[in-house]
């Protein structure tokens, strides 16, 4: 490549323009009829050196327009390169070459628009030797300079491994015994033309012959030699030529033969057909028999041939650039669709299945024209042995997969929880493919009803309530689940009126059999009160506490704790239910558990689980929960993860998530406060990260303990190990709140020690300083414990709540607090994170940092839910530099961590290796 400076300028040589040869050299313009030369100083450079250049001027906005143009003929030469576009070849003296081609009509088209865009700078270099001076075509320079970034390419440092080979050498290869071959792989490049083949089918009474019919000679009307005597045709191909320049442009082969052809193909058009046709039969090796003919213009085909073209060989040969034609009035669309429906003697209404385990029925189905077959149809398709059939009074093309699907019908039996995740999911693998799957009969009114939106519910009578919209489409859905025969799992934020919503369902339905309700023992005033409030005259009773008892029951709601429930099981199962319902349904995630075990053994026609954070860790949670209110919904646990939960909490496959989601969503109604039109009248929340310095005595005690623990930890192994990471994190995190709760001091000082508690003070003394209402959440009693000392001597009226308060007494702090009297609770996060209603606090204070942010977010709800009518702060204290502060940023910042942490909470972390455990945990320079 040539650069020059068409103004006249200075050549940019040197200093980080490019480091070419100069030289001087021959320019023309054009003048009259011929052209005017005059010399130039020049670069000279190679052009693997000029192509990065020209490549960037195609985007630079101060590039000269012949740089530009330049610029896009190389990106065009790179891009044939990246789909493969190379070709090799034979220069004029057979040294080996790369071309760029087959080239497609649209880059033809590119090169084109390029060319007639180039100003004349761009092809200024004159003809060699011509007189009068004559300037080259830009259309041929543009493809000798494609074709020299096609040979420069593979010419890289790694062709080093094959030095000396022809093609891979940077030095020219002579090949002098290669020259038909690169002639043909010439014909690839430069071709004009690409091939397609028609099906011509004989008329309908072929098909009707009997085996000892025969068709005398071809079925080319005379053209051609066709097949011999005793030979019977199935069907011909008639070959088609387009112009790759002109893809409008197309005719037979006979009449470019015969001389009838539009003048536009060219005078080699007949020479690059036969060469085309070669490379096509290498394909599909009947197409040669067209090589052997004066005029390659009609194929007779045998039954087994017709049957290879329309089976495997059609997309091959349209990946090697040649179209099959059928006839328009064969393409009856004839169909299979993989079809599943209860077996015969199943349940039929299309649901019970899941309880009985009764299998489904799994096969294909065909149709024409969405019309399905027969069984007598499809026996007649399995039966055919022609590519051509006769259906409905119709000729139809029928492609063999067809005929083996209809020769294998039966694709076996499915499990219910396989059936119903092929039927809400839509597909299904058969045979390693990916295939649509039809509901059909019960099952297909299954899916509709469950993926239908809920129909409209009025408000219920003689409920003491006006629902909110999707408080009231919350009921709809857990009705139209009943209706069903299942169960289902409403997952509404916290403090949007779960209670209510299956309150206001009850008034609904009245149903003559009791409801059960578990809860945590913090709930059961709440349940109470609300039925009561909402739906005075319904009867209701704690079936919990001494000298409790279902004797005389009256339908109305029964209320139990998960503990009683668990003690007492065999007494509630052996009673007659309407439903069950279990609030904080999160209390059984744990399928194992007693209390999960204890719940399954308690039947109903319906259950409900109440839960505002269905998944806490992991997609297991989920099974549970939806294994219980629907049992075989989702099949075994071990199933489900292994077609389910693995891959979508991996990540790796961004569908798995999507085919879950499809699976679960009917059976699972989850509404966020952050939805829009859910709970628009909340009002803000605020949420501020507060990082306090550790005191003299904390930053002394973290280091040593650390120092101590990395020992001990190094030289341990197993079980052990993890028992003193552990030790370590929880002695970290009681020293990062106060010296006091690591040494377990009985009647400490605590004034001056704890940066976090310094930082308490001042926010309850702004807060109480405006009449202000607060909740301090703890996840260590002991923490709380010395909080509540250190309010006394304040002066500070406040009150603790943990696990072993009792429950009346729970009921009695929380309207204490909720009527001004106490403005400061304290709790316990585990014991108070869930069913409290306390929406007179505006701010929350988190002294501690709970390792899962999800028990956080429950905990905050207690102050952020439906009620609330003032803003929101959440106050977070992390201890600066410590392994709070480090837990902090992975949360946020490291996602492989994250969601170990996330999914295991603190065991997680016990796996990490010492080094990494080592920077976890060190304070760092700011504490």
């Amino acid at each position: 490549m040539a650069l020059w400076r068409p103004d006249g300028g200075p050549l940019p040589t040197g200093d980080g323009g490019p480091a070419g040869e100069p030289t001087e050299l021959t320019v023309a313009r054009r003048h009259g009829n011929g052209a005017r030369g005059r010399t130039v100083p020049a670069v000279l450079l190679p052009l693997a050196e000029a192509v990065p250049l020209l490549a960037g001027a195609r985007h630079d906005p101060g590039a000269h327009p012949t740089a530009a143009c330049w610029g896009a003929a190389t990106l065009h030469a790179l891009h044939l390169a990246a789909r493969g576009r190379l070709l090799p070849g034979l220069t004029a003296d057979d040294i080996d070459a790369w071309r760029a081609g087959p080239l497609d009509p649209a880059d033809i088209v590119h090169l084109r628009a390029i060319a007639a865009a180039m100003p004349g700078e761009a092809y200024a270099v004159p003809v060699p030797d011509s007189r009068p001076l004559r300037l080259p075509d830009p259309m041929g320079l543009l493809r000798l300079f494609v074709d020299a970034v096609a040979d420069t390419l593979p010419r890289t440092p790694a062709a080093a491994l094959v030095a000396g080979a022809p093609f891979a050498a940077g030095a020219p290869q002579s090949l002098p015994g290669a020259r038909e071959w690169a002639a043909e792989a010439a014909a690839g490049i430069d071709a004009g033309v690409r091939l397609s083949l028609r099906l011509d089918l004989p008329a309908h009474k072929l098909f009707d012959a009997g085996p000892d019919d025969v068709r005398e000679g071809g079925p080319d009307d005379g053209h051609g030699e066709g097949r011999g005597a005793g030979e019977r045709s199935a069907a011909a191909v008639v070959l088609q030529v387009h112009s790759l320049t002109d893809p409008t442009l197309v005719t037979d082969a006979r009449r470019l033969w015969e001389g009838e052809g539009p003048d536009h193909f060219g005078p080699r058009s007949r020479v690059d057909t036969l060469l085309a046709l070669r490379r096509a039969a290498r394909v599909w090796e009947p197409l040669a028999r067209l090589l052997e003919r004066p005029v390659p213009d009609v194929l007779p085909l045998s039954e087994d041939e017709l049957n290879d073209l329309l089976g495997p060989f059609t997309p091959k040969l349209a990946a090697a650039g040649v179209a099959v034609h059928w006839p328009r009035e064969l393409a009856r669309g004839l169909t299979a669709t993989a079809v599943l429906r209860p077996a015969p003697g199943s349940a039929a209404d299309g649901f019970g299945f899941f309880d009985t385990g009764q299998l489904l029925q799994f096969r294909w189905q065909l149709a024409m024209d969405g019309e399905p077959l027969t069984e007598a149809e499809m026996d007649a398709l399995a039966e055919a042995h022609r590519p051509v059939v006769r259906l409905r009074d119709q000729w139809v093309l029928v492609d063999p997969a067809l005929v083996r699907k209809a020769r294998k019908r039966e694709l076996g039996h499915l499990e219910p929880a396989d059936a119903l995740a092929a039927t809400l999911g839509g597909t299904a693998e058969v045979d390693g493919e990916e295939v649509e799957v039809v509901p059909l009969g019960p099952l297909a009114a299954l899916r509709a009803r469950l993926t239908a939106p809920a129909r409209p519910l009025p408000q219920p009578p003689g409920l003491h309530a006006t629902l909110r919209d999707y408080q009231l489409r919350g009921m709809a859905w857990l009705d139209g689940m009943m209706s069903l025969g299942l169960g289902g799992c409403l997952a509404d934020d916290m403090g949007l009126g779960k209670t209510v919503t299956v309150i206001a369902l009850h008034r609904h339905r009245r149903p003559a059999a009791p409801v059960l309700v578990v809860c945590p023992a913090s709930l059961l005033g709440n349940w109470q009160r609300e039925i009561e409030r909402f739906a005075p005259g319904t009867p209701v009773r704690r079936f919990h506490g001494t000298g409790r008892s279902l004797d005389d029951l009256d339908g109305g709601f029964v209320l139990t704790t998960y503990g009683t429930m668990r003690s007492s099981a065999a007494r509630l199962a052996a009673h007659e239910w309407a439903w069950v319902v279990a609030d904080e349904a999160q209390h059984v995630k744990n399928p194992r558990s007693s209390t999960a075990k204890a719940l399954r053994r308690i039947k109903a026609p319906a259950r409900i689980a109440l839960t505002g954070t269905p998944v806490e860790n992991n997609l297991s949670e989920l099974w549970a929960l939806l294994d219980w209110t629907t049992p075989g919904l989702l099949g075994p646990l071990k199933t489900f993860r292994a077609l389910h939960a693995r891959e979508a909490e991996g990540g790796e496959d961004p569908q798995a998530a999507q085919r879950l989601a499809r699976l679960v969503r009917p059976f699972i109604l989850r509404r966020k406060k952050s939805d829009p039109g859910i709970a628009p009248e909340l009002p803000p929340k605020t949420e501020t990260y507060h990082p306090v310095a550790l005191g003299r005595e904390q930053a002394a005690l973290y280091q040593a303990v650390v120092h101590e623990a990395l020992d001990r930890i190094g030289a341990a192994e197993g079980i052990a190990r993890r028992g003193l990471v552990m030790k370590l994190l929880t002695a970290l995190k009681q020293i990062c709140n106060h010296p006091a709760q690591y040494l377990k001091e009985t009647a400490p000082g605590l004034a001056a020690r704890s940066g976090k508690l310094e930082l308490l003070d001042e926010l309850l003394d702004t807060i109480l300083a405006e009449d202000g209402a607060t909740l301090v959440f703890t996840q260590y009693v002991a923490m709380a414990r010395l909080l509540e000392a250190h309010l006394a001597h304040r002066g500070i009226p406040a009150q603790l709540l943990h696990g072993g308060t009792p429950v009346a007494e729970r009921e009695r702090m929380v309207e204490r607090f909720q009527s001004g009297h106490a403005p400061v609770f304290l709790l316990s996060l585990k014991a108070a994170g869930t069913g409290l209603n306390l929406t007179r606090a505006g701010h929350v204070i988190h002294y501690d940092r709970w390792w899962n942010p999800a028990v956080e977010e429950q905990a905050t709800d207690r102050a952020y839910r439906i009620g609330q009518t003032q803003p929101v702060q959440v106050h977070r204290l992390i201890a600066e530099g410590t392994v709070e502060d480090n837990i902090a940023e992975l949360l946020a910042a490291k996602r492989q961590l994250a969601d170990a942490v996330l999914s295991g909470g603190e065991t997680a972390l016990t796996e990490l290796s010492d080094a990494e455990l080592a920077d976890l945990v060190s304070l760092r320079r700011s504490a």
